[in-house]
């Protein structure tokens, strides 16, 4: 438990949210399985490389590669404190005139805040480019790269192709080291800059929210407005207790949400059309894929390792389901991922034995009949005639939610008993 404690309590009261804060420990006496001591004193400035977030050196170890473009802010390093200590550490200095530099707020209260502190126009003056507040470089929509350029974002991931250019490099890192990187026109390590600066928030934040509209009373006096390209969320029906279908795709380890569904700003603009959208599904691994699973009527996905990584996106689970994707049966599941999947009634299903991956190929015919009381399963390759051993290891409440064909259809369920 992190306790709910006076930095919490200090936030929601510049929120003019002081009523809702209540303190928040651990239960006492308590015992942990485990104990994690870090020297911060000792920690240095880290570095993603390209093409996955987990590809982490010292800055130190990167220090003089050339960029060509800063991207601070998305929905990550995007706060009012992360902006204004970039807008701190700007004074009085300029983006170096060999890269671009852009900033993206994080909402519009820290546009507004950035504003009334003045650390906006620090921002503009220094050669900073402010972009909207919204989703947009970090999935490829706008800023896509030059080509075989070094770019560094203080996003959350950086898989290739992902920024909307296949040839491009990005790193992660830090709002300090893309300040100072952005300064020296190279990778930097932000201690050279000297002295960190003291960031002061105010006690009350700038708080506009004329723009919010309440949900109304009744959900009949309610109208959706829809244009061409929006479309009704699908319905899925309840997961039966016996799945059977052809393996419609086998793939390796750290298959990611980009590989599941790409991003971009062709395919990001069908996100509101589960239909359309679904065509792109695995577009970048097999172009084939979404046909085959619509001729096929839904069928298996067969993973490696991390099945599933990077980005919360829930349009990557949403088109499987959409395809009639019934199970996927992996070594192992990004976190994430394996929650969306139950979310939209997709089985996450595991083996149990590295063999058992080995055992089935792109193609082949599964049965699985799940009980639910149970959470070791054999899968039956018809194709093969053996049986894999398999794990449904999910908590009560998720093995409903699946049942159900999905968090909306239990919710649903609930609300009519």
């Amino acid at each position: 438990v992190f306790p709910s404690d006076e930095v919490t309590k200090t936030f929601l009261e510049s929120q003019g949210r002081e009523d809702h804060w209540e303190p928040l420990e651990t239960d006492v006496p308590v015992e942990y399985n485990e104990t994690l001591d870090l020297g911060l004193g000792e920690l240095e400035p880290l570095v993603a490389l390209p093409d996955s977030p987990d590809n982490v050196k010292k800055v130190s170890e990167v220090e003089g590669t050339p960029v060509d473009q800063i991207c601070v802010g998305s929905c990550t390093n995007s706060s009012l404190r992360d902006l204004r200590i970039v807008a701190a550490l700007l004074k009085d200095r300029q983006i170096n005139e060999r890269l671009s530099f852009t900033v993206s707020p994080g909402s519009r209260q820290v546009l507004e805040n950035l504003i009334a502190s003045g650390d906006l126009l620090r921002l503009i003056k220094s050669g900073a480019r402010i972009l909207e507040n919204a989703c947009g470089p970090c999935i490829g929509i706008g800023q896509a790269p030059p080509t075989d350029a070094v770019s560094l974002r203080t996003f959350n991931r950086n898989f290739r192709g992902r920024s909307g250019t296949q040839s491009a490099k990005v790193y992660l890192v830090s709002p300090e080291t893309a300040v100072a990187s952005a300064i020296y026109g190279e990778i930097t390590d932000p201690r050279k800059l000297g002295k960190y600066p003291i960031i002061d928030l105010p006690r009350k934040l700038s708080i506009n929210a004329n723009m919010f509209i309440s949900p109304a009373n009744k959900s009949s006096a309610m109208e959706i407005v829809r244009g061409p390209n929006i479309k009704p969320m699908p319905r899925f029906q309840p997961v039966p207790d016996k799945l059977t279908g052809e393996v419609l795709l086998k793939v390796g380890d750290n298959i990611t949400t980009d590989d599941i569904l790409p991003g971009g700003s062709e395919i990001m603009s069908l996100r509101s059309n589960i239909p359309e959208i679904s065509e792109y599904a695995f577009h970048n691994v097999d172009g084939d894929f979404s046909g085959r699973a619509l001729a096929k009527r839904g069928g298996f996905i067969i993973g490696g390792e991390n099945y599933g990584q990077g980005s919360s996106r829930e349009h990557a689970a949403i088109v499987l389901r959409y395809l009639g994707v019934k199970a996927v049966v992996a070594k192992s599941f990004g976190r994430i991922h394996l929650a969306n999947l139950v979310n939209f009634g997709v089985a996450p299903m595991t083996f149990v034995s590295e063999e058992g991956y080995s055992q089935i190929s792109q193609g082949d015919v599964l049965d699985i009949e799940i009980n639910y009381r149970r959470k070791d399963l054999i899968l039956k390759n018809r194709s093969t005639c053996m049986g894999v051993n398999i794990s449904l290891d999910l908590r009560d409440r998720e093995i409903d939610i699946v049942k159900a064909g999905g968090r909306l259809p239990f919710i649903e369920q609930r609300q009519k008993r």
